[in-house]
């Protein structure tokens, strides 16, 4: 992999950390009661919603809140994952990047839509979620160019199906 590929792979891991850390500690707050919670994540949370006038956050639309599960239990883990591919070197690590690209393509398209149609939305809010509309496609582009070429195994030699043999 050239230096394009490891400066996205630095990028991304950066991304799947923050990920990681924020999901479980922040975006949950959204689904899940907010006493569970210690004081100083949930003062995070009320802060961001008045800063950044996020009302989806504060409203808890239906839509919203399914999102919110689908990044916690399928999401998040795939962030986990691709931390210890990108960390490993693993071949596989394309494959879960273009997953998760995918994933987060779909519920940013909600997202996004109800947010530039609602009239509710900030300026700043639009500049909030319109870096992760870049790193899903980062991500779909880094699963998408690395598992295209792929075509052989482990040791960097083609894999060419074995011939019949006739009887």
């Amino acid at each position: 992999m050239g230096v394009l590929g490891k400066l996205v792979d630095a990028i991304l891991l950066i991304f799947f950390f923050v990920v990681f850390v924020a999901a479980p500690l922040i975006d949950s707050q959204t689904c899940l009661p907010s006493h569970i919670f210690p004081g100083f994540l949930v003062d995070l949370h009320a802060w961001y919603s008045r800063e950044y006038g996020d009302y989806l956050l504060v409203e808890k639309p239906h839509f919203f809140v399914g999102l919110v599960w689908l990044e916690l239990l399928f999401q998040w883990p795939l962030s986990l994952i691709n931390i210890f591919g990108i960390l490993g070197g693993k071949s596989w690590v394309g494959t879960t990047c273009l997953i998760y690209g995918v994933s987060l393509m779909s519920s940013l398209a909600a997202v996004m839509a109800e947010v530039n149609r609602s009239g509710k939305a900030s300026e700043k809010l639009l500049k909030m979620y319109s870096p992760f509309i870049g790193f899903a496609v980062l991500a779909f582009l880094r699963g998408l160019f690395t598992t295209c070429g792929k075509s052989s195994s482990g040791n960097g030699r083609r894999l060419i199906p074995a011939r019949k043999k006739r009887a």
